[in-house]
């Protein structure tokens, strides 16, 4: 094949593979194909797979600018207010995020909606048969085959490519460095807080952890960080020049002036790169969330002209009017009311903690928690027990479960995990089955009509995910 073609013929090329009846199958037949694959940690970190299957394809990776995202926590809402802001400006969006709460297809957006079953198939059963050339060529290489994630990528860039759009907005799945979607050549890097998380690949000090995260800031590129910690700033400084990229950071360059928490959200005033934007509602909860949107500001300043060129202020509350991030305090009901949040390590439980207590005023508490085993259970469970055990004016019950993914930690482990916290028996119910524990908290929530009361679900997103799944029809809102 000529390494010329482009990646928009080979894509509408109909001959070009075989998409027969036998080959017809739906988005979930698909998602079993890429699952038949091995995931990213039962492989040595590489990103030759993921090129040469782009190379193949025509460089699609390679069609639209890249605005790329890494850190520990808020990648995904950052990501979606990205996205927002850009569709403002009238430019059409790829978006690329992990993991999904319900359907496969909410990884890879258009212009902020899940692409649709009808591509999503189409694209796959298209590149398909170029993968399986990579994969012979990785075998014979004596290399394990294209993995999940990569293949998952590969095929985002294709739709990408396909559809086309003007712009993509690319969050990392694991780190940076080695991560599938670094093949991009980002024109902005974006960095969110970077905290301890996934230390058995990432490395155990906040400066090892950077290091890998450092790996998206591209040469002549811009980075844009969140806060960090100044063991982290220093690396991510350290690599920004090494490459001779811009930097910009949170608390220096850009950052919240005010914050003023409301029904529903929040109203923020932010100082940006090239301006200051006053009375620009947020519809989330939380401070957190407030430094989401001014590092999504000035991603998209740096982006669409730098420090020379002030947003529209009218754009960004334009665009933020219809801003939503599943799974992130998100409200799935009322009376009692049901919060959805997706944290899954100390620093996100704690960041939610500070956002609820912010924004929820309630009588009781009933936290109903997953923990899947590559995660720091008990630092999870001593952050529950400060945040609201300890330093909270309200009653607080936690309902140990687990969901149905094979790697959740068992309700009698997590028991353990919880009582090594410091949390007491009396604090805690385990169930094997997550709709046992939300029963029970919503049976107990009922009970309590003299005061207000809530029920938050969190501590892993495979939990969040089937609560979604059960509750909305096929992932409403994702």
């Amino acid at each position: 094949m000529s390494e010329n073609m482009d990646s928009q013929s080979l894509l509408n090329t109909s001959n070009a593979v075989d998409t027969s009846a036998e080959d017809t199958y739906g988005v979930e037949g698909v998602y079993q194909e890429l699952l038949s694959r091995a995931p990213e940690n039962a492989m040595a970190p590489r990103l030759n797979a993921v090129q040469d299957a782009l190379d193949i394809l025509g460089a699609p990776h390679q069609a639209a600018p890249v605005i790329h995202i890494t850190g520990t926590n808020g990648k995904t809402s950052t990501a979606r207010m990205i996205e927002r802001l850009l569709m403002a400006h009238d430019l059409r969006t790829g978006r690329y995020t992990s993991p999904h709460l319900s359907k496969v297809t909410e990884r890879i957006s258009i212009d902020g909606h899940p692409v649709s079953d009808e591509t999503f198939v189409c694209i796959w059963q298209e590149i398909r048969p170029y993968l399986d050339i990579v994969d012979a060529q990785l075998s014979a290489a004596g290399e394990p085959r294209i993995t999940y994630f990569e293949a998952l990528t590969i095929l985002a860039f294709a739709i990408f490519a396909d559809e086309p759009v003007d712009v993509v907005v690319l969050e990392v799945g694991i780190g940076g460095v080695w991560d599938a979607t670094n093949v991009a050549q980002a024109q902005v890097s974006v960095v969110t807080p970077i905290s301890y998380d996934h230390t058995d690949i990432l490395g155990q000090t906040l400066a090892e952890i950077a290091a890998e995260k450092s790996g998206i800031i591209k040469e002549h590129g811009m980075l844009i960080s969140a806060v960090q910690d100044p063991e982290a700033a220093q690396v991510l400084l350290e690599r920004a020049q090494a490459v001779s990229a811009g930097y910009r950071f949170e608390g220096v360059e850009f950052g919240v002036l005010d914050r003023r928490p409301g029904v529903g959200g929040q109203m923020v005033d932010i100082r940006g790169l090239a301006d200051t934007y006053t009375d620009v509602p947020v519809p989330l909860f939380g401070e957190h969330q407030s430094q989401n949107a001014a590092v999504a500001i000035a991603a998209v300043e740096a982006f669409l002209g730098g420090a020379e060129k002030p947003l529209n202020v009218e754009l960004i509350r334009q665009g933020w009017e219809e801003l939503t991030s599943p799974g992130r305090l998100e409200v799935l009901k009322t009376a009692p009311t049901i919060i959805l949040d997706a944290a899954h390590n100390p620093h996100g439980i704690r960041a939610s903690a500070h956002a609820f207590k912010e924004s929820f005023a309630v009588g009781s508490l009933g936290i109903v928690i997953g923990v899947l085993g590559e995660k720091d259970a008990v630092g999870i469970f001593e952050t529950i027990r400060e945040e609201y055990f300890d330093s909270a004016d309200f009653q607080t019950k936690l309902y140990l479960t687990a969901s149905d993914s094979a790697r959740a930690i068992d309700v009698d482990t997590l028991k353990d995990m919880a009582l090594d916290a410091g949390l007491s028996e009396f604090d805690l119910q385990t169930y094997e089955r997550l709709d046992d524990a939300l029963s029970a908290a919503v049976d107990q929530s009922l009970e309590h009509e003299e005061h207000a009361s809530a029920i938050l679900i969190t501590g892993s997103i495979t939990v969040i995910g089937q609560v979604r799944s059960s509750w909305l029809p096929d992932g409403e809102g994702a």
